[in-house]
């Protein structure tokens, strides 16, 4: 069976908590969700985020929304989940958990419970919803994770999309390596990430043969940054790695440039989301000798190749449905349909939440998803959270960024 593919971005489309298709039922239909009622009925599927946001919550949400309409296209066009049409409803949160956890309440109340719930972040969306979820055992996908949100123990339907730090950082470890480096030197951010990303960094790199000559945070309101380079400096590091994002990572940049320090730098994936990398000058530092040391680590599938079919598929799909208005690092979306999918398919139905959490951790449908936006998510047991290889991250030079993707 072959479905419209346009159908499920027609749906997407509409921000409403009423449901897409025969909205007409008496209130006792309209207690049934898609898993419920079984049968030929839609699968649903509940994408939250906040499009009417403002400035970079805006840019995010509408790429990762934008990334589940595409993805609920793509199963369609695979035939559905067991000969069923998926059906997609966007409830626009506006970046604020009061308004998500009422669309979702509502939805609930006047549909019934949702097959499957993705969210576009920030993590306070995740956090807030997590409870209801909990409590009505469903599926849900995160791409904000929380300190619990892929702790099975805790939210056992809850899948966290977003590599953890420690994935980050390993791929930092193989880069360093592969370049011959010896001694670090850290730069961080106050942001909760920031302080994270420092103090596991440190001791992720000493754990792994190298020398932590240096590890300096900075206040993100700052405005220079010279004096914890200028210490930084003093270790003579073989390289500086960097946690910066937004305003801030251009302070760093112009301090450096102060200071005339020559070191080759390499950014995590905080500095890759900031957009003046990807702007030429006046607007942004792409092409400016500020950036001529730095790398930054970005997915494989943030940087275009030509030869990658399934992601190229992906963007493809992503521009039909929508807009996409950052990096590809906020698209996980696309691939919690293709998950859930193959989930359904092992299971045999969604009406089992408990056996769709046992097929989403099982590897073998992890590789039957076919993943883009990660190439395999492995999921565990006691993990509900990826557990991201090297192999999946790439440290480029800065670029121009066109459809989410840096331009080689």
């Amino acid at each position: 069976m072959r479905f419209n593919r346009l159908a499920a971005v027609a749906a997407g489309i509409v921000v409403s908590t009423m449901v897409l298709a025969g909205c007409a039922g008496d209130d006792a239909d309209a207690g049934n969700g898609g898993g419920e009622g079984g049968g030929d009925d839609p699968i649903k599927i509940v994408v939250l985020g906040g499009m009417g946001a403002e400035g970079i919550l805006a840019d995010n949400a509408t790429t990762a929304v934008t990334a589940a309409l595409a993805s609920v296209d793509a199963v369609n066009d695979m035939g559905g989940i067991l000969d069923r049409e998926v059906e997609i409803t966007h409830l626009e949160d506006n970046a604020d958990p009061t308004v998500a956890v009422t669309k979702l309440r509502e939805y609930i109340a006047t549909e019934g419970k949702p097959d499957l719930v993705m969210n576009s972040g920030p993590s306070t969306i995740t956090e807030a919803m997590l409870p209801i979820l909990t409590q009505n055992k469903i599926v849900s996908f995160n791409i904000g994770p929380t300190t619990g949100s892929g702790d099975p123990s805790v939210n056992p339907y809850s899948f966290d999309l977003s590599a953890s730090v420690p994935d980050y950082l390993g791929s930092f470890v193989a880069e360093m390596d592969d370049r011959g480096y010896e001694d670090v030197a850290i730069l961080h951010g106050s942001s909760a990430y920031g302080e994270l990303f420092g103090s596991l960094g440190e001791t992720t790199f000493a754990d792994a043969g190298f020398t932590v000559t240096g590890n300096e945070g900075f206040d993100n309101a700052a405005l220079d940054m010279t004096s914890q380079l200028s210490a930084l400096q003093q270790g003579d590091p073989d390289v500086l790695v960097l946690d910066a994002y937004g305003a801030p990572l251009g302070y760093v940049l112009q301090s450096l440039e102060k200071l005339g320090w020559d070191v080759p730098v390499m950014g995590n994936s905080s500095v890759a989301a900031t957009g003046l990398i990807a702007t030429p000058a006046p607007d942004g530092v792409l092409g400016t000798d500020q950036v001529k040391n730095l790398t930054m680590q970005v997915y494989s599938s943030t940087q275009y190749d030509p030869d990658d079919t399934k992601v190229n598929e992906a963007v493809e799909r992503m521009l039909a449905a929508g807009d996409i208005k950052s990096s590809l690092i906020l698209a996980y979306n696309y691939d919690s349909a293709l998950l859930f999918k193959a989930a359904a398919e092992k299971a045999g139905g969604v009406d089992d939440p408990d056996a769709l959490v046992a097929a989403l951790i099982d590897p073998e449908v992890q590789k039957a998803a076919e993943t883009a936006i990660l190439g395999l998510y492995a999921f565990e047991k006691d993990a509900h959270s990826p557990h991201v290889g090297p192999e999946q991250f790439a440290f480029i030079p800065p670029g121009e960024l066109v459809n989410g993707q840096f331009q080689p």
